[in-house]
């Protein structure tokens, strides 16, 4: 298979604090990837580096066969990298169908080719009904898949989701899932991190476990579940 983002001994520290150490992982295209962990266990933060938003203090990361780490979120987005954040803030005052022409317009010539792409877009994500709406008149759940309309309006090779489901009653998560196996059919390789572990083990090919900003285990979900460290620092010791 073909290795689509390739970070490599990665590390991050704030003062005394190490929040992410010597991480090294391989995503390969078409795949949906899986990053676990306790709260405070440098998810967010290795997700910040993938995308450009802080550079790492060594180590490296390569996008699409070319380095990335200390490259521009937009110049990111440009080469086909798109992210979701873990609080979602759309912009408000607008409409749903205009939050998601913002991100076309990242491809799209003019206006209008922009606007036909975000419309595709919505009707993957089950937003097509309401792209008249303000934004904050949305429910969680739909401003959750709005989060995810505008990253994919920008036509990404490779999707990162921080916590898409977090808040969601089953029936939504079950919704999400489905919507992201779709765009993952569609060629679109997808990184989530996310603590909702049924919609984790049913989406995920491969699952990397960070604690205290280290890999503790990387592997199948069935490999993953049956790890002593996993089961000890985050499915819970009582599992054991």
């Amino acid at each position: 298979m073909t290795a689509l983002l390739e970070v490599q001994g990665v590390t991050k520290r704030f003062r005394g604090l190490t929040a992410v150490d010597n991480v090294t992982m391989t995503v390969n295209e078409g795949e949906i990837f899986a990053v676990i962990g306790p709260n405070g266990a440098g998810k967010t933060t290795l997700f910040n580096l993938i995308a450009g938003v802080m550079k790492p203090d060594s180590g490296s990361i390569r996008f699409a066969g070319e380095r990335a780490d200390g490259v521009p979120p937009h110049e990111l987005c440009r080469r086909g990298l798109a992210r979701t954040f873990q609080i979602v803030r759309p912009f408000p005052e607008l409409t749903v169908i205009e939050n998601a022409t913002i991100g076309a317009m990242m491809r799209a010539p003019d206006v209008e080719t922009a606007r036909r792409a975000a419309d595709d877009v919505l009707r993957k994500l089950d937003l097509f009904d309401k792209r008249a709406a303000k934004a904050k008149s949305l429910t969680l759940p739909d401003r959750k898949r709005l989060e995810c309309a505008r990253a994919l309006a920008t036509a990404p090779r490779l999707l990162l989701l921080d916590e898409v489901m977090a808040g969601l009653r089953p029936t939504e998560v079950d919704r999400i899932v489905a919507i992201l196996k779709d765009i993952n059919r569609s060629g679109v390789t997808i990184v989530l991190i996310e603590h909702v572990m049924r919609a984790v083990m049913t989406l995920a090919q491969r699952i990397h476990v960070l604690h205290h900003g280290a890999t503790i285990a990387q592997g199948t979900p069935a490999e993953v579940t049956r790890h002593p460290k996993v089961l000890e620092s985050y499915l819970g010791a009582e599992a054991l």
